[in-house]
């Protein structure tokens, strides 16, 4: 039955040709969805999209570097023509930085090459595709966030993660966090949900694969928002098994 409602949604993820990105479009073309891979890389972004199409997925790389304007403008051009809506769009491109650290000694350009990806990025990349998501019946954005930017969690001394106060990731999450609330309430009178998911401490390269969770785990309540129920909540900082604190 769940192929069958999905079938023909077209979905975007970016950052998709490895991690929770690959993994989550794994999953949703199980359902029957068409999913476009949205990597910088060409080469890389093939090579993902044909593995899972070698797998039954209608599932095709589009170019889109989260940093270039030109490159977000041309996909969304791309979208338009062949499809003309976007059903599903995951801003998953995401990146850590070596310079980053405490406010006390982070190197402002590590920070703001941090923000650049995982936070204008994202912004360039919804505000260009959401002309598309508003020609969906019942569009989805999810924002895939991190439990590091909950303030709730960060002012936790006893949180597990408590010491870890890299402010240029943290904080480019938190403002994500922000972007989430403030587009679900500038689209509350239309049928689209903007939710943000914490994947969870998943082994992906961002972390050296250092991660306790399995890639599936990690895309599970992603897969979960992007295929959401028409009265599901918006607006709101999901895991799996529960809701995380703003």
């Amino acid at each position: 039955m769940a192929a069958q409602n999905h079938k023909g949604k077209i979905a975007l993820i970016t950052g998709a040709n490895k991690g929770i990105g690959y993994e989550l479009a794994r999953q949703l073309g199980k359902e029957g969805v068409t999913v476009l891979i949205a990597a910088r890389n060409a080469e890389l972004g093939n090579a993902a999209a044909g593995k899972l199409k070698a797998d039954g997925a209608d599932t095709y790389f589009i170019e889109l570097d989260v940093t270039k304007p030109e490159t977000i403008a041309k996909a969304a051009q791309t979208i338009r023509t062949r499809y003309g809506r976007l059903d599903i769009l995951v801003n998953n491109a995401g990146v850590a930085d070596s310079g980053d650290g405490p406010p006390s000694t982070a190197d402002p350009e590590a920070v703001r090459r941090v923000l650049d990806v995982n936070f204008f990025g994202v912004l360039g990349v919804t505000q260009a595709m959401l002309p598309l998501v508003r020609n969906s019946a019942a569009g989805r954005i999810v924002m895939i966030s991190s439990g590091l930017g909950s303030l709730t969690w960060n002012a936790d001394r006893k949180w597990p993660f408590a010491a870890f106060k890299p402010l240029g990731y943290n904080g480019s999450k938190a403002i994500l966090n922000m972007m989430t609330v403030q587009l679900a309430w500038e689209l509350r009178d239309t049928p689209i949900k903007v939710n943000t998911v914490n994947p969870g401490y998943t082994a992906t390269d961002l972390n050296g694969n250092r991660g306790t969770q399995t890639l599936a785990e990690g895309a599970a309540e992603a897969f979960r928002q992007a295929l959401a129920p028409d009265d599901a909540p918006t607006g709101s900082f999901f895991e799996t098994g529960g809701v995380v604190p703003w």
